[in-house]
């Protein structure tokens, strides 16, 4: 089997992508600090994972940059792990992945959880893909193109 090709010599974005955040306790552990999650001991009650999978999953993300390490916002002798910008960028991939889920993972009459606008109780509009000039882009709408240093 061909071994995969690492991280930094990677051309392609979402392979890069699903490489630091795309296994399901990372998207997890991230999906709960976006709702104020920040002690290890709440994401392991919330998540129910193992505490090594937990550990090393953190770990991971505190090394890409997801998360800072920061002393507990109570004073108590605890450590947070507290989303860094780069960490609350991730926010419109969750979204999509929620919203994706909630239109082709449920029955129409099943339980679930929806994500609601803080100010006016609604659930949030469908995420859209844009043109440059506004227009909703489908897959056919783009296409990749390779830009090396000397392009940008």
């Amino acid at each position: 089997m061909a071994e995969e090709a690492s991280l930094p010599s990677n051309e392609c974005p979402v392979a890069r992508t699903l490489e630091a955040i795309g296994d399901r306790w990372s998207l997890m552990i991230i999906r709960e600090a976006f709702d104020d999650v920040r002690r290890f001991s709440e994401f392991q009650k919330n998540l129910g994972v193992a505490r090594n999978i937990l550990t090393s999953r953190l770990k991971a993300l505190v090394a890409t940059g997801v998360f800072d390490v920061a002393p507990a916002s109570d004073g108590s002798a605890y450590k947070e792990y507290v989303l860094t910008d780069k960490g609350r960028a991730i926010f419109p991939v969750v979204i999509s992945m929620r919203q994706w889920g909630e239109r082709y993972l449920f029955a129409p009459q099943e339980a679930r959880s929806v994500l609601v606008d803080n100010a006016s109780g609604q659930p949030l509009k469908p995420l859209v893909v844009l043109s440059s000039s506004g227009q909703p882009l489908g897959a056919a709408d783009c296409h990749r193109v390779r830009v090396s240093v000397a392009d940008a």
